[in-house]
């Protein structure tokens, strides 16, 4: 078909269509303005009208020329107003239809709550889901499950040849809400059973001792109240301070329980586990981490 100037462009359309509560009146108000009865089609109980013979329209007054009843279907269309729908037709968007700022320039989230959703691609179906930010997280790492413990004072007079539990620890970080304080323990809780890292580094001082050599020194992650992983070192002997340190990976089920012990045969004397702050810097005195990896 040929037109005169340029061609229309496609776009979605629909003709404006009013619904009107009926009483015995012959007077009615148009939501949208005419310049008369015949640029919209009047229907009573489903029968078309008759422009100027049963109705007349002017501006936003619908009269018609015989009453209705209450009860009565009435509606029109406005066939000189089309209204643009909402929807395009299905699959009809495609990436020229999408503006480049459609991310770019919006508002920035700075944290995500529990029940927020992320967009995803399902490959397997080749369409897009929305998953929730703890079913997202879930399986692929533990952010939701860290713990950071420091010692919150001296443990003094640690016997010689002694295995020894770590107590009086003060949770910094406990994500997870598994940091059991009365019995100095971490509990993995539910439902993040995984691969955990965890590390320790305990700092000490020695009195006494009748090594001539290098006293010996041992870190323990006990697991379930049973040795899981142990560090063996060696220190020197008599009133020295030293930082000792402990790092492994181990694969925990919920309700596993972690403790750390202490070892050290120095050929007599007593040995002090020193607090978080109790020597030169905080950086060298005793804590306690691990987190989820998987």
């Amino acid at each position: 078909m040929s037109y005169i100037g340029k061609e229309p462009a496609d776009s979605f359309i629909s003709f404006a269509k009013q619904d009107f509560s009926t009483s015995a009146t012959t007077s009615y108000t148009l939501d949208n303005a005419v310049t008369n009865e015949n640029e919209l089609a009047l229907f009573i109980n489903f029968v078309r009208q008759e422009p100027t013979t049963a109705y007349t329209a002017s501006g936003t007054t619908l009269t018609l020329q015989s009453a209705t009843a209450s009860g009565d279907d009435m509606y029109c269309v406005y066939l000189g107003q089309a209204k643009q729908t909402v929807n395009a037709p299905d699959g009809s968007v495609g990436n020229s239809q999408i503006a480049s700022t459609i991310i770019t320039g919006q508002t920035a989230e700075t944290s995500i709550a529990t029940d927020d959703t992320v967009l995803i691609h399902d490959t397997s179906a080749g369409a897009l889901r929305k998953m929730t930010r703890a079913n997202f997280v879930s399986g692929i790492g533990g952010l939701d499950t860290i713990f950071n413990l420091s010692k919150n004072g001296d443990q003094a007079s640690i016997s010689d040849g002694t295995l020894t539990k770590i107590t009086g620890w003060t949770a910094n970080v406990d994500t997870g809400s598994g940091w059991d304080n009365s019995n100095n323990k971490f509990v993995i809780p539910s439902g993040k059973a995984g691969k955990y890292l965890i590390g320790a580094t305990i700092s000490q001082t020695q009195s006494g001792g009748g090594n001539s050599g290098r006293d010996t020194y041992d870190i323990m992650i006990f697991k379930d109240g049973a040795v899981a992983f142990t560090n063996h070192d060696k220190t020197r002997p008599g009133a020295d301070f030293c930082s000792n340190h402990i790092t492994a990976i181990l694969d925990l089920d919920a309700a596993d329980y972690l403790e750390i012990y202490v070892k050290v045969t120095a050929g007599g004397g007593s040995t002090t586990v020193l607090e978080h702050s109790g020597y030169q810097t905080s950086n060298d005195c005793t804590n306690w981490f691990g987190c989820k990896l998987a």
